[in-house]
């Protein structure tokens, strides 16, 4: 009878035990969230891999929340998620809901601190780079043209064709917008898929096309991206947007996060979503890639 009483306390205890360590587990696994594209799934391996590196936190990344910002901010203010990559002025348009652009970068940045602030929200910085509109040109139509920025194109534009997107060739804040400001107008201009932009400007079928600075495609050699001289285009600069409860909560969670502030360049981003997009790489192999030549993790 006592042999079998000892038996269920060891039992009991060994119960205990086992819930209380995985109670630990949980408390010490941050939830990083992503929006659904390549750049993002790059990112949070980033800081998988550096918080990983420097803490004894476990990391769970939800890759490609369907919506992005829309769904993962209101997710994020419930606890669902502890951080995830933004970009500031599309947290200033679709958080804030701020119907004016701030064009001073600082400012933004500083008001997005102040209003995040109040959604129990902070900003650990920012990268490095900007994710945002671009124009791309053929490296022989640069030289023949000599282009450089967008005052060049302009002043060429009457002889080369245009490619853009649907939305963004009939969008009244983009193609007309862009012409209006630069004073150019293109021999003609053509509408594809997003998908086919780079195809047909590689195929000489068009001359320019709108990009993001981020795009994988602008990695390859024949590619040039224009300088946006006149400042028409915002930037959208990315950076870790993380629940005020998780930094408290996990203490070496800031100053790891504040090692990817001014990390990358836009060229970086370009590549390591080349490696991805294009030559097929994993994610998580290309972001601990490039954290092993920053020399941030072993």
């Amino acid at each position: 009878m006592k042999k079998r009483f000892w038996t269920m306390v060891l039992a009991a205890g060994m119960m205990i035990s086992a819930l209380l360590i995985s109670g630990c587990g949980e408390e010490k696994t941050i939830r990083i969230a992503s929006k659904p594209m390549t750049e993002q799934y790059i990112l949070t391996e980033i800081m998988k891999a550096l918080i990983e590196e420097n803490t004894d936190y476990q990391v769970e990344i939800t890759k490609g929340v369907g919506g992005g910002t829309t769904n993962i901010h209101p997710a994020l203010l419930k606890g669902e998620f502890d951080l995830y990559p933004e970009y500031t002025r599309t947290a200033w348009l679709n958080v804030l809901k701020e119907e004016t652009m701030e064009k001073d970068d600082e400012k933004l940045y500083e008001q997005l601190l102040a209003d995040y602030d109040e959604l129990g929200l902070t900003w650990t910085g920012l990268y490095g780079f900007s994710n945002t509109y671009g124009l791309a040109v053929r490296e022989d139509t640069a030289r023949e043209y000599q282009l450089a920025t967008y005052s060049d194109l302009a002043a060429a534009s009457g002889e080369l064709i245009f490619g853009g997107n649907p939305d963004y060739i009939e969008l009244e804040t983009g193609y007309p917008r862009l012409c209006d400001a630069y004073h150019m107008a293109f021999l003609d201009t053509k509408q594809m898929d997003i998908a086919l932009k780079y195809e047909a400007l590689l195929n000489g079928e068009v001359d320019v096309i709108n990009a993001f600075t981020t795009d994988a495609q602008l990695a390859a050699n024949q590619l040039v991206l224009l300088e946006d001289d006149g400042g028409f285009f915002e930037t959208f600069l990315a950076g870790t947007v993380v629940r005020k409860e998780a930094l408290e909560k996990y203490p070496k969670l800031r100053e790891t996060l504040e090692l990817m502030n001014g990390l990358i360049s836009e060229d970086e981003m370009q590549q390591m979503n080349y490696e991805v997009e294009v030559n097929g790489r994993e994610d998580a192999e290309v972001a601990r890639e490039f954290l092993r030549g920053k020399g941030l993790i072993q």
